[in-house]
């Protein structure tokens, strides 16, 4: 699955699942502790069902970057007909 969730927005859940968790612990002895879930699995996956259902993504697009194994062509490569920056 795509990924819609900003990084920042991904700690934020995780940590409030794990706060959510806790309440087990020390908190009132209800079942509603087990809210933790879904936050925590939304933080860890990066994905939320509810975002992809209404069409809403928090986390930036990224641009296509060159890197060492995917190199951009200039304009004079790309026209000397080279394939790959580097390849002969």
């Amino acid at each position: 699955m795509k990924k819609n969730i900003h990084d920042y927005e991904r700690v934020a859940r995780f940590a409030g699942g794990a706060f959510l968790s806790s309440l087990a612990f020390w908190g009132p002895k209800k079942i509603g502790f087990l809210g933790f879930v879904i936050p925590m699995a939304t933080g860890l996956s990066g994905t939320c069902p509810l975002y992809s259902a209404l069409g809403i993504s928090t986390r930036k697009e990224t641009k296509d970057q060159d890197n060492e194994y995917f190199p951009v062509q200039s304009i004079s490569e790309e026209a000397a007909g080279h394939p790959i920056v580097g390849v002969s």
